[in-house]
């Protein structure tokens, strides 16, 4: 087992490191709804508006992404104050707190939301438990943009206080103001079974606690980590492809290790370390919500090339979920378009 360390260099690489290795693909895998929503924003508001676009914060956690969409114009950055005025600015899939809303506002930004639907499913939560005055319990991972956005969007004008808790141990110490006037919400983003475990705790501690009507964590994360589960019976070692910093592919590693096997979180095929492997080998191979296939292809072309047999899939669930765009962003689509054609009318007059 390991953590989501960087792996060793790799050494002694030879056609014979994965002789006779099987790979099995976990389905599904890779980029969900709500990342092909996010990246489509991106690259409709360069063709809508030009270069420059500002993006608050990494639009997704993956940096191959992000350098294909920093070459078409796109400029990351991780401060409001960074962005011209007037200029466009996006939010990205993980959500923003009010206070960011207002900035933006108050600097007449052109603001497009790229927020994912089921992040902002959980603002909502959040703002109906703060208008009623109940203290909100946030299970999460501190620092996590989704968490910042999550939890700035509480008021605490009626009374109540948000609160976030990481582990069992937080559960434990935690002090509200009315026991029986408490709600909790969830990342998105989080290992199901740890998710519930606390939330389990906190209901334990608070019977009255106000849970959500529908589960807080996305579709897209349960689905891969059940893909990882039915994997762990037929393989020795579980790849994630993954960026580091992505929360729901260091939830697969973890799904992996908890079920006694050894899993490796690696970005790209570069960073696959021929130690973890031997002739024969099993080898499962998932992907994050925000990595696209074509870090997937090459990992798998890497470990061809080291003697793996071809690739089988497994069997999975089908993903068939699409989020519309944002408002804004259609209207200045139809713009765009509007005055495409206008202009091709007068060039033919």
């Amino acid at each position: 087992m390991t953590s989501n360390s960087t792996p060793h260099s790799r050494v002694g690489v030879n056609s014979e490191a994965a002789a006779g290795a099987v790979l099995l693909l976990s389905r599904p895998r890779g980029f969900c709804a709500g990342v092909v929503r996010a990246v489509q924003v991106v690259e409709m508001a360069l063709e809508a508006r030009g270069s420059p676009v500002y993006v608050l914060h990494e639009i997704i956690h993956n940096q191959r992404v992000l350098a294909d969409l920093r070459e078409r114009g796109a400029v990351f950055v991780e401060r409001l104050d960074e962005v011209p005025g007037q200029a466009c600015v996006i939010f990205s899939a993980h959500g923003v707190p009010r206070s960011i809303e207002r900035e933006a506002r108050h600097r007449g930004l052109q603001v497009i939301d790229a927020t994912c639907p089921l992040v902002a499913k959980v603002h909502l939560e959040v703002m109906q438990h703060a208008r009623a005055g109940r203290d909100v319990v946030m299970v999460g991972h501190a620092g996590h943009p989704e968490v910042v956005g999550t939890l700035g969007r509480f008021d605490t004008s009626r009374g109540g206080t948000a609160h976030l808790v990481e582990t069992l141990d937080d559960v434990q110490s935690l002090q509200v103001r009315d026991p029986t006037h408490v709600a909790v919400v969830t990342q998105t983003t989080l290992s199901v079974d740890d998710s519930r475990r606390i939330v389990a705790a906190l209901r334990e501690r608070f019977p009255a606690i106000v849970e959500p009507r529908r589960d807080d964590i996305c579709y897209a994360t349960q689905s891969r980590q059940n893909g990882v589960r039915n994997l762990l019976p037929l393989v020795d070692l579980v790849l994630v492809v993954g960026a580091r910093n992505s929360s729901n592919a260091n939830r697969l590693r973890e799904v992996a290790m908890d079920g006694g096997r050894e899993a490796h979180l690696v970005q790209d095929a570069q960073e696959i370390d021929v130690r973890w492997l031997r002739p024969g080998i099993v080898i499962g191979i998932t992907a994050g919500a925000s990595t696209p296939a074509v870090l997937v292809d090459e990992v798998i072309d890497t470990l061809r090339g080291w003697g793996a047999q071809a690739a089988t899939e497994m069997e999975g669930e089908d993903e068939t979920v699409t989020f519309r765009l944002p408002v804004s962003l259609s209207r200045a689509t139809v713009q765009r378009e509007t005055r495409k054609k206008t202009d091709e009318e007068h060039q033919i007059l």
